[in-house]
């Protein structure tokens, strides 16, 4: 199945570490201090307390489809999703390498990384196993 090769991102101050270690291969996240929490998209503050009180971690990767679209008509055909993430935030993203009539929601995913118009390396998922 051919895929698209997604526009490239614009890193930001905030965004810069998630994209250099997308292009390592790993898939990083943010989590408050305070409570503990994942949270993406990547930024300077909070989302639950405000507080520029974040660290960053190396996520596991793993997740389940929480919703999907196909778009059968574009060329290529693409499938739009968001996952949940093992560690808890729901992100937007793409399905990758996947046979798009055979996914169901609650489907485990991973991370895999798609090289981008300009090289830089964007994290989509694809089915587990």
């Amino acid at each position: 199945m051919e895929s698209r090769i997604p526009a490239s991102p614009q890193p930001w101050p905030e965004t810069e570490r998630f994209w250099e270690a997308a292009n390592q291969g790993r898939f990083m996240l943010q989590r408050c201090c305070d409570t503990g929490k994942a949270f993406f998209y990547p930024r300077a503050h909070s989302p639950f307390t405000g507080r520029n009180h974040c660290e960053w971690f190396e996520a596991s990767g793993r997740g389940t489809l929480y919703s999907f679209s196909v778009l059968p008509r574009a060329k290529p055909p693409y499938c739009i999703a968001y996952v949940e993430l093992e560690e808890g935030p729901i992100i937007l993203t793409n399905i990758v390498g996947a046979d798009f009539d055979r996914l169901e929601i609650g489907q485990p995913v991973k991370v895999t990384f798609v090289d981008s118009e300009n090289g830089q390396k964007v994290p989509m998922f694809s089915p587990a196993g």
